[in-house]
């Protein structure tokens, strides 16, 4: 039975970059996640009978939001819902489905890369029928209800079994429980040459694969052991833990240390990669060296006719703000379009359905093409291993001809994490105003708050990051991230290109010495924020 239930709205429910994320905590005060499940409902118009996909990445409090989702979808009128086994699914596998089922959209439940647990974090994220994350003008939509709201609909009914696959109804709605990996692993084979991936392994090709306790395990262990023959054990941390097995599931130099040690540092592997709590992000390091998110976009689009799915060429790259620009020397070469949009995968969202571009990522770990609109670090993977198999050459021999042939650009991002939000928003409010002034003071080209007009749908969206370029192109870009729950987290990115070959093997922070003290003294990090030192540098 339907019922309505009376609420008070919460005015903290806005959506960061990739839906709304809070501390596990703050999701359970009563009526939270009903709250915003509603405003995200309310939102939209035109469902009533259609289809949508549910699922998150098995984090702390998943189960008992999924249950919510699927009772007040009945009483909202959807006519199916479609939902991974155990409420499991990947954001790549989600917005396959999605898009496979033809839905009309999709909850996705999942944090990311924040930690799990009790004491952890928990998000819910709204994607289209295209895929893909919604646009701002929903997101704007949802905050303007979710502080409004009075009511909620859902239903007086038991738990669903999702434990098991198969239908069952709530309400005259019909739930079919699905396995989680089936139509994602179908996808990935009609993308890439799994015969060629197999028979690299056979030659004796070694990798690890770390699931960091969160989704990507069920995907990576039927993916890389039970489809590609990789040994049994070549991926750990493989069973989705709701506390991540204690794990922070980020797959950086830092919190892969594991994975980096033994693959980088050892010589018992040849490739190594991990993904992160919903499986949208990945980590890539060979034998010896360590391929950053940026380098491994613009390897990606120089070698991506290696893959059967894309060897008719592709037709554009985009790549987010910070990113480096290694990319964009990849598409000058190639005669094609590299565009720069705002971080958050849903600027890719109209340019890869408008066909202007098929690759596209982020520095944040995140890599992706037009088979789903989500960036996809299993996908990332299996690229790479798509690429070692044609090319039958070492990860270091394929990024040091990468920097022969489109030179380097050195790259780091430096995070100073869960700075105090007062002193974080003082510190770009100062850099804003002081634009002009420090444009002149160090001769740069460009000093200026980025902003991003949409080819495709022509919205505009602006302060998007503060971006210092110098005259050799040498860039200094300053953002506060939307994506963490407690604090502010200042990104600090640096970048230097260099075509000499000869100086392609200097260490990266010697590299861009100077341009990182410059970073810090010039809007007085170690005064306004007290740190002396960011949290992680990569």
């Amino acid at each position: 039975m339907s019922v309505t239930i009376a609420t008070k709205a919460f005015a903290d429910q806005k959506p960061g970059t990739s839906g709304l994320r809070k501390k596990v905590k703050v999701y359970q005060q009563p009526h939270y996640a009903e709250n915003y499940i509603q405003s995200i409902f309310d939102s939209l118009e035109g469902f009533a009978g259609a289809t949508l996909v549910v699922g998150g990445d098995g984090r702390y409090y998943n189960k008992e939001v999924i249950q919510t989702a699927l009772r007040m979808a009945a009483a909202n009128g959807f006519g199916r819902v479609i939902v991974g086994q155990n409420g499991l699914l990947s954001t790549p596998a989600a917005s396959h489905l999605i898009r496979h089922n033809k839905a009309y959209g999709g909850l996705v439940l999942s944090a990311s890369h924040n930690p799990g647990g009790p004491d952890g974090d928990f998000g819910i994220k709204y994607n289209i029928g295209n895929g893909g994350p919604a646009p701002e003008k929903i997101t704007d939509a949802v905050f303007a209800r979710s502080k409004v709201i009075t009511h909620y609909k859902t239903t007086e009914t038991p738990d669903i079994d999702l434990g098991k696959t198969g239908r069952s109804m709530i309400e005259g709605m019909t739930v079919e429980v699905v396995d989680p990996v089936a139509d994602y692993a179908s996808l990935m084979q009609s993308l890439f040459d799994f015969d060629a991936i197999r028979a690299l392994f056979k030659s004796g090709f070694r990798m690890k694969f770390d699931g960091m306790g969160a989704i990507t395990g069920p995907y990576a262990k039927t993916i890389l052991e039970g489809m590609l023959g990789a040994a049994q054990g070549t991926v750990i941390n493989g069973t989705p833990l709701p506390d991540f097995g204690g794990h922070h599931p980020d797959p950086n130099l830092v919190h892969a240390k594991e994975l980096v040690d033994d693959v980088m540092m050892g010589l018992a592997f040849d490739f190594g990669a991990a993904s992160d709590g919903d499986g949208d992000r990945n980590l890539i390091v060979g034998r010896g060296i360590y391929v950053t998110p940026s380098d491994s976009l613009a390897i990606i689009a120089a070698n991506a006719t290696h893959a059967p799915g894309y060897a008719g060429g592709i037709a554009g790259i985009a790549r987010s703000m910070p990113t480096s620009c290694a990319p964009d020397c990849v598409a000058a070469k190639k005669g094609i379009p590299c565009f720069e949009t705002p971080t958050g995968w849903k600027f890719f969202g109209n340019l890869l359905d408008a066909g202007l571009a098929t690759v596209c990522g982020e520095e944040s770990f995140g890599t992706g093409s037009n088979h789903v609109r989500e960036k996809d670090g299993l996908w990332a993977v299996l690229m790479w291993l798509n690429i070692l198999a044609a090319t039958r050459r070492s990860v270091s021999e394929i990024v040091t001809s990468h920097w022969d042939l489109y030179g380097r650009n050195f790259y780091s991002r430096h995070d100073y994490e869960e700075v105090d939000a007062e002193a974080a928003n003082k510190l770009m409010d100062g850099l804003r105003a002081r634009l002009p002034a420090i444009k002149a003071e160090h001769g740069l080209t460009t000093a200026d708050d980025f902003a991003y007009d949409d080819p495709v749908d022509k919205s505009h969206t602006a302060k998007q990051g503060i971006r210092l370029i110098f005259p050799d192109g040498a860039r200094i870009i300053y953002r506060l991230s939307g994506t963490g729950t407690a604090g502010a987290t200042l990104r600090v990115y640096i970048e230097r290109y260099v075509a000499d070959r000869s100086q392609h093997g200097t260490e990266t922070q010697e590299m861009l010495k100077d341009l990182i003290a410059l970073s810090r003294s010039i809007p007085d990090i170690p005064g306004i924020t007290g740190r002396s030192a960011p949290t992680v540098i990569t």
